[in-house]
């Protein structure tokens, strides 16, 4: 199904989108224009992007910023490493 008659954007688009981590409307405005003409999309996109898991969201939710989740997931990383050696 079409989502975005401006751009020829389905709904398959965006939900590939929103699995390689957009999780904004305006996060799939930036890599497939829709919503960006009209408008008339953004509330079936968002309605395709739910409320569901969303790395940047939750670190948002929990205080950290991207920096610290990436720190915090190769220190972990390098213990299990150095674990395993």
């Amino acid at each position: 199904m079409y989502v975005c008659s401006c751009f020829g954007i389905t709904d398959k688009q965006v939900k590939e989108h929103a699995a390689a981590g957009a999780c904004t409307p305006r996060q799939i405005a930036s890599v497939t224009k829709a919503g960006t003409d009209c408008g008339s999309c953004v509330r079936t996109i968002q309605g395709l992007l739910g409320r569901g898991a969303c790395p940047r969201r939750e670190l948002l939710e929990k205080g950290r910023t991207a920096a610290d989740a990436l720190a915090a997931d190769t220190a972990t990383a390098e213990k299990e490493l150095a674990g395993a050696a």
